[in-house]
């Protein structure tokens, strides 16, 4: 990974897209499940950046079978 030559290939950025969406995404809903003396539950910008996140997620799913081509 730390060479002149590393390349990286679609297999590797799905599975970081996925790494990351996921952790958003848990990172999203967990602070709202820890903020619970406040009301209101998901708002509006939440739920964008949770779909967003899924989608990530999903983006990098999709890219995780294409193997070692370049990305």
């Amino acid at each position: 990974m730390f060479t002149n030559d590393f390349t990286l290939t679609k297999r590797h950025l799905g599975g970081l897209l996925l790494v990351i969406g996921g952790l958003a995404f848990t990172a999203i809903l967990s602070i709202d499940l820890l903020d619970a003396g406040r009301e209101g539950g998901i708002g509006p910008a939440q739920q964008i950046a949770l779909i967003s996140s899924a989608l990530v997620a999903l983006l990098g799913l999709t890219l995780i079978p294409l193997g070692s081509r370049p990305a």
